[in-house]
């Protein structure tokens, strides 16, 4: 496989021999990314995401600002008045609960929450596992569905979300801006097979109530799994009575939810939209410089770059980026990815468009009340921020918190404080009925393939 170009947006391949590179006078450039094993399953190495995803309402499109026509529409923040917004950035940041800066490809985190440990659950690289509040809590939703189900189901294992303060996350692509994670399927016991054809050896059963749970308890955006899993989970779907045309709408459709993606072969990829945090993230762009220690670009090495020219491009000072990083000397690797503190407000931070989470892709039939979990004991996730930020949105000044619907789709806020309840709120919520979650497959029938994305 050939290397993609080298750019700040783009992730070099794994497994590939070296660069060689003429390095300018004042630094040293090595390529980060020469040489990476992967590790043996679920996710937990390198993986081979799509060279390009949907544009449009279920897509990002690129890195470029997104225009604004008159007067600005928030959908999921109405609640905060642009003076409130203003004011809680400045003294306390921190109320603000997640907030997801820029791209998944290129951004960063802002107030990350840690995902935490549970019964239920085995979180493999914890520093790996930081998100969004509202990723954290769809997570945890649809765990606590399927163990609802299956009480007996072994612990699933959570592997990468994102790292503490977004960015560039070794070997991904994605993962930056703590909206995509990396869940491994159920086997029949607690330990993985560890074995390249997943397909055969998964216990298809629950994992097909996994994936079903995503897509019905959630607001996904996509899900990215190996077609040869896809064909499984279909056969097992239709075959246990799943409705065909809801699982071609899933599955084969031209916008289709799950698909296909190399070395995708062992764990589910799940990028979920995070309305709150991702408007927040565009609220916030404008002010990063009236907070010095967020007022920062992540920017991955490129070859032939040194600090003097990354200085000039982000009118800052090689000493200033030295010291946003704990550098030493000025030895720099290609894909290593750099905190550029700047001194005034950004001009080439990536602004993506406006989000706007579309219906979710409900079922016939589909039951929301029957179909909420019963939460089981409290779980306190680790937010980034200091402790007051456990229920992030409920420090929000004259703001009336009022917990978002679990099931239904992301609403515009006109009274909505939290885009989702946190983890603490969900376990004190009321016990309802356990969730069905069953049915899939269908040989014959091709899994969809992810169109040509980045």
């Amino acid at each position: 496989m050939t290397p993609p170009p080298a750019e700040p947006t783009q992730a070099a391949a794994p497994n590939q021999p070296a660069p060689e590179v003429s390095a300018p006078p004042d630094a040293t450039t090595e390529d980060d990314d020469a040489v990476e094993e992967a590790a043996a399953d679920d996710g937990e190495g390198a993986e081979e995401e799509p060279e390009e995803l949907p544009t449009g309402p279920e897509g990002e499109g690129d890195a470029k600002a997104a225009p604004t026509d008159g007067e600005p529409q928030y959908r999921y923040t109405a609640d905060l008045t642009d003076e409130m917004l203003q004011t809680l950035w400045k003294e306390s940041a921190e109320k603000l609960g997640s907030i997801s800066m820029g791209f998944v490809n290129e951004g960063r985190l802002i107030n990350g929450v840690r995902f935490p440990e549970g019964d239920g659950w085995i979180v493999v690289a914890p520093e790996r596992t930081w998100g969004t509040q509202e990723t954290i809590d769809a997570i945890l939703r649809v765990i606590r569905a399927v163990r609802a189900q299956y009480p007996d189901a072994p612990p699933l294992r959570v592997n990468q979300i994102s790292a503490r303060e977004g960015g560039y996350l070794r070997p991904h692509k994605s993962h930056q801006s703590g909206r995509d994670a990396d869940l491994g399927f159920f086997y029949p016991t607690a330990d993985p097979v560890r074995v390249r054809e997943r397909e055969k050896y998964i216990d298809v059963e629950k994992t097909w109530a996994l994936l079903k749970a995503i897509i019905t308890l959630t607001d996904v955006q996509f899900v990215l799994v190996d077609r040869r899993v896809q064909h499984v989970l279909y056969d097992y779907a239709v075959e246990h009575g799943e409705d065909r045309g809801w699982l071609d709408s899933i599955f084969r459709s031209s916008h289709p939810l799950v698909m296909h993606a190399r070395g995708h072969r062992d764990h589910f990829h799940v990028r979920f939209y995070n309305p709150r945090a991702q408007e927040l993230g565009r609220r916030v762009a404008p002010l990063l410089a009236q907070r010095p220690e967020q007022n920062l670009v992540m920017h991955r090495v490129r070859r032939g770059e040194t600090l003097s020219h990354l200085a000039v491009r982000y009118n800052t000072t090689v000493s200033r980026i030295q010291k946003a990083n704990r550098m030493r000397g000025t030895f720099l690797r290609v894909s290593q990815v750099l905190k550029i503190p700047l001194r005034g407000p950004c001009t080439r931070c990536p602004i993506p468009p406006p989000v706007e989470v579309p219906p979710r892709r409900l079922p016939p039939d589909f039951e929301i009340a029957s179909h909420t979990p019963a939460p089981p004991e409290a779980v306190h996730a680790e937010p980034a921020a200091p402790p007051t930020v456990e229920t992030p949105q409920a420090a929000l000044a004259d703001a009336d918190a009022e917990p978002a619907p679990a099931m239904p789709s992301a609403r515009p806020a006109e009274s909505m404080t939290a885009a989702a309840p946190s983890a603490v709120a969900a376990a004190a919520a009321p016990e309802a009925a356990a969730p069905r979650l069953s049915g899939s497959g269908a040989e014959g029938h091709p899994a969809a393939t992810s169109p040509a994305a980045r």
